[in-house]
């Protein structure tokens, strides 16, 4: 890509060390970007994209501890510290070691094993976890436990499990609370719930959760699917449950500039009206 060249060279004439990797779907032929990729005594990663290109990025570098800046190339986006006309002035400031490190909390979700399936493939989320139906247009039933305590049993689309950062996501889009990204919670939002008092719930971020299929005809077929961050993690079936709780990691989101969250969250608001 011509901007990671020249992002590259610009920082190698000012003294410092510069790599680039691409990150495409792996049905494009190329490995995504994984942890052990990212060069040893690395100090900040830089991501060209989007919000969507910068959750992935996070998720997928977390073990690597390196903090993250992200470079919008799209539409406005709320996570997306930079723009390319000011992006130089930030790489500045950036070599200069001017700029703060905000914490952003992440999820952790595996498929509790079964006597069929003993699988127990840890996933992690710093935007969301949603369960949700596939296929024929029909209601799904499931049970939620929080800390092993019956909380509910939700009747509908699926249910969301997102962090404060995706907040602004799929969250927001089936009417969940916007949350300060900074905030410690995990917020639990109903999708096109089949009733009309349905509710976000917020749930304490050391709680854990377990949401389980239910069955809601003889024959015993449903089938959901669990995404993490919009990408395929598993299937559930009747009577299997996905257990969801606060992951040990956190993300370290690099803020260059003093724009906060509600400014950010005022012109996203403005663009869409």
């Amino acid at each position: 890509m011509e901007e990671a060249r020249s992002l590259c060279s610009y920082i190698e004439t000012r003294g410092g060390s510069c790599s680039s990797l691409i990150s495409m779907d792996e049905q494009a032929g190329v490995r995504l970007v994984q942890a052990q990729d990212i060069p040893q005594g690395t100090e900040c990663i830089l991501v060209l994209g989007g919000d969507g290109t910068l959750i992935r990025a996070a998720r997928d570098t977390v073990e690597c501890a390196v903090p993250l800046i992200g470079i919008n190339m799209g539409t406005l986006g709320y996570l997306c510290e930079l723009e390319i006309e000011n992006i130089y002035d930030a790489l500045d400031l950036l070599l200069h070691d001017e700029y703060m490190l905000e914490e952003r909390m992440l999820l952790r979700g595996f498929k509790q094993p079964t006597a069929e399936n003993g699988e127990h493939r840890v996933l992690r989320a710093l935007n969301d976890i949603v369960i949700h139906r596939t296929g024929a247009l029909s209601l799904v039933s499931l049970t939620v436990y929080v800390n092993g305590q019956y909380l509910h049993t939700f009747q509908g689309d699926g249910i969301i499990l997102s962090t404060p950062t995706g907040s602004t996501g799929y969250n927001m889009s089936a009417g969940g609370p916007i949350v300060d990204p900074k905030a410690q919670l995990l917020l639990l939002t109903p999708i096109n719930s089949h009733t009309l008092t349905q509710r976000s719930i917020v749930i304490d971020p050391q709680d854990e959760i377990v949401v389980t299929l239910e069955s809601r005809r003889p024959q015993r077929d449903e089938i959901v699917e669990v995404s993490f961050d919009g990408d395929h993690g598993c299937w559930l079936s009747v009577g299997e449950s996905i257990q969801v709780c606060r992951a040990q990691e956190s993300t370290k989101i690099i803020k260059c500039s003093k724009v906060s969250f509600l400014e950010i969250l005022r012109k996203k608001m403005q663009t869409l009206c």
